[in-house]
């Protein structure tokens, strides 16, 4: 669903700012997020890592608002539109239905979608090539299509930021490289500025421009990929060995990341 950016003045470069930021949950004593400070240029991919309950999943919710900063400041220069890892349908709602749901903004409140919207709907999920897929239901998709749709969704909205949770959790090699291909696509064509978390610093070498490494409570490191998607940093992040590897393919020389199985 998207969510309308607060009023902010500043005519810079940046999507997304974040400044000394922190959050923590009721009752609980330690923070799940303090003093994390980064910013995302407009038109830029930005890749999130770090191990399971490090925060990633808080950061995206504070970012798209449903949840509220306990510490710092938060500031988006547009509208963004959140995909979760997972969409649980209580519903038999069709793959149209799940994608108009993103023109929530556009209909308003106690509307029914006219024509535009669902021509729209079609359309975005044309450029996916899932148009055959309109009258299906959502819960009978596989999980590389439920990632589509919902794609289809967050640009039916017009946001111009997206943030994606763990896009390519559970999918099969093929299935992550059509999300990639699509994430680089919207970028550089759309000039929308996507925001991911992931498991995988190979997705984040192969699309993102900037990369933010959460270790812990007020532990980070925020800035270029190339600088900060290092062995020695993935091996902190992971407390496993990772390797980076370079191969030629068609031609060109490319590199990736591998953990180390020494067993």
């Amino acid at each position: 669903m998207p969510i309308p950016p607060a009023a902010d003045k500043t005519t810079d470069d940046y999507a997304l700012s974040v400044e000394n930021l922190g959050f923590a949950y009721e009752k609980s004593q330690h923070p799940v997020i303090s003093g994390l400070t980064a910013k995302v240029k407009k038109g830029d991919i930005a890749a999130i890592l770090g191990a399971n309950g490090c925060g990633k999943t808080t950061l995206l919710k504070l970012l798209v608002g449903a949840l509220s900063p306990t510490q710092g400041a938060l500031r988006a220069h547009g509208v963004i539109a959140y995909v979760p890892q997972q969409a649980d349908i209580a519903f038999d709602y069709s793959v149209l239905d799940i994608v108009l749901m993103g023109r929530a903004r556009q209909i308003g409140r106690f509307s029914l979608p006219g024509q535009k919207d669902r021509d729209a709907a079609i359309d975005a999920l044309s450029r996916f090539g899932m148009s055959d897929f309109a009258p299906r239901l959502f819960r009978e998709l596989s999980g590389g299509e439920r990632q589509l749709a919902l794609l289809a969704r967050a640009l039916v909205a017009q946001a111009d930021i997206i943030l994606l949770d763990e896009p390519a959790s559970a999918l099969d090699i093929r299935h992550q490289a059509v999300v990639l291909q699509w994430v680089h696509r919207l970028a550089r064509d759309e000039g929308l500025t996507i925001l991911f978390t992931t498991h995988h610093p190979h997705h984040a070498e192969a699309v993102a421009q900037h990369v933010l490494l959460m270790f812990g409570e007020q532990d980070y490191l925020w800035g270029d990929t190339r600088t900060v998607l290092t062995e020695k940093n993935l091996s902190r992040l992971y407390r496993a060995s990772i390797a980076r590897l370079s191969f030629t393919f068609n031609g060109k020389t490319l590199e990736t990341f591998a953990p180390v199985f020494d067993l």
